[in-house]
């Protein structure tokens, strides 16, 4: 079993190893935009992106970055008053701009105290190789990880969501990245429109053969003001919306079948309620997890007990 003392290799583990005291992530939107939405690749962006759907409140594009790295800390600050935080460039596409206002912007969040390293969310086609070079030798004095959305491994599904890049796309920039030896993630939507079951479990199976430090999961999510809650509403039989239970039984497929060095940072996301469609859960992302992790030890199994299998099938129950 994994040193946590569950049934997967979890994103908390991998942080107490990397620092000796406890570290939270605070959001920062930093104004970026995405070439999915300024005409550069597409207009419009992927089907079902709404990014105030996973914005949290204290980061307001408004507000500069101390001011939201001020609020962020505020807001944990009072339990943990110990506590160092990971400026996490969130929002949007955080590699989209020329490369002297992206130094300067990680480098405003670096310099906040108490921030001891930085997180950055983008797309494997926003990372040019001078960008990598930075993140490389900024690696080598503080904490750097780079989060790719991959959202599939099916090039037929990344066109249907209008993300307008290859997953071949997405293995090479995670190959480049992990080689100069920056922390990758990657970041993968469960129940996108048109794939099977399979083709979902398929997706831990080609997300194994990375060099992938992280993985963060979550279900599709119909969010309102979204091209995908129009396609939901004008073609619901092409969605399969998950039912709790039925999700969190995939969750459990999908970790066996992952590499278990791949450390799983969540399995679910929870968008406002007064942005979301489906699926109506009703359930707070904590709770969710602790259902999965119930799941995995009433199936006696855990995170890489099929890893390598042939088939992906469901071995014999062995403890």
């Amino acid at each position: 079993m994994f040193s946590n003392d569950k049934p997967y290799r979890d994103f908390a583990e991998f942080l107490s190893a990397k620092f000796p005291y406890k570290v939270q992530k605070i959001s920062v939107n930093a104004g970026f935009t995405c070439p999915n939405r300024d005409g550069s690749k597409g207009r419009g962006g992927c089907t079902y992106c709404n990014n105030q759907s996973f914005s949290p409140g204290y980061g307001k594009p408004t507000r500069n970055i101390p001011e939201q790295l001020a609020d962020g800390i505020n807001f944990f600050s009072h339990k943990y008053p110990e506590m160092k935080y990971l400026a996490y460039f969130q929002s949007y596409t955080n590699t989209y701009d020329s490369l002297d206002s992206l130094i300067s912007k990680y480098e405003e969040a670096l310099s906040y105290p108490d921030v001891v390293g930085l997180i950055v969310g983008t797309r494997p086609d926003c990372m040019p190789p001078e960008l990598l070079d930075y993140f490389e030798a900024l690696s080598k004095k503080t904490f750097v990880m780079v989060e790719y959305g991959v959202e599939s491994t099916l090039n037929k599904t990344l066109e249907r969501v209008n993300r307008q890049h290859t997953y071949e796309e997405s293995a090479v920039m995670i190959r480049e990245t992990a080689g100069r030896n920056i922390i990758t993630g990657a970041h993968m939507i469960l129940g996108l429109p048109g794939e099977t079951t399979e083709d979902i479990l398929s997706h831990a199976d080609m997300l194994s053969r990375l060099p992938l430090t992280t993985l963060k999961l979550h279900q599709l999510q119909i969010i309102k003001g979204t091209a995908m809650a129009k396609e939901f509403r004008l073609l619901p039989e092409s969605f399969h919306i998950f039912e709790l239970d039925e999700y969190i039984d995939l969750c459990v497929s999908f970790a066996e079948r992952l590499k278990p060095e791949i450390y799983i940072e969540r399995f679910t996301s929870q968008s406002p309620e007064k942005l979301l469609i489906a699926p109506a859960w009703g359930q707070k992302n904590y709770v969710v997890t602790e259902k999965i992790v119930k799941h995995f030890r009433e199936r006696e199994t855990w995170h890489g007990r099929l890893y390598g299998s042939s088939q992906g099938q469901r071995a014999p129950h062995i403890l």
